[in-house]
C-alpha cells in the first residue's frame, strides 16, 4: 500500500531498535534490533500489525556475542 509508506516509516521509526534506510514504491528496508527489552524477533512480528503493512520479510539475520559472551567467545 505505497499510499501509506509515510505512515508506516514513521511507526516504524517510533519503535525502539528500528531504523529505516530506505524505501521506494511502498517497499521499506529496516535494520531491527534487540533491545534491552524486547527481541528483535518479537519486534518484526509487531510490524505485521502496522495499518498499511501488507507483509514483512526478514531478509538477513546476523548476530554476535556481546558483553561477557564477546570476551568468553574470544578466549576460546
Amino acid at each position: 500500500m505505497p499510499e501509506k509508506t509515510p505512515d508506516v516509516v514513521s511507526a516504524i521509526e517510533a519503535s525502539e531498535g528500528c531504523e529505516v534506510h530506505a524505501h521506494e514504491d511502498g517497499r521499506i528496508v529496516v535494520t531491527v534490533e534487540d533491545t534491552d527489552t524486547r527481541r528483535a524477533s518479537e519486534i518484526i512480528m509487531d510490524m505485521h500489525q502496522i495499518p498499511g503493512v501488507i507483509t514483512v520479510t526478514l531478509t538477513y539475520h546476523h548476530f554476535e556475542p556481546s558483553g561477557a559472551d564477546a570476551t568468553a567467545s574470544q578466549a576460546l
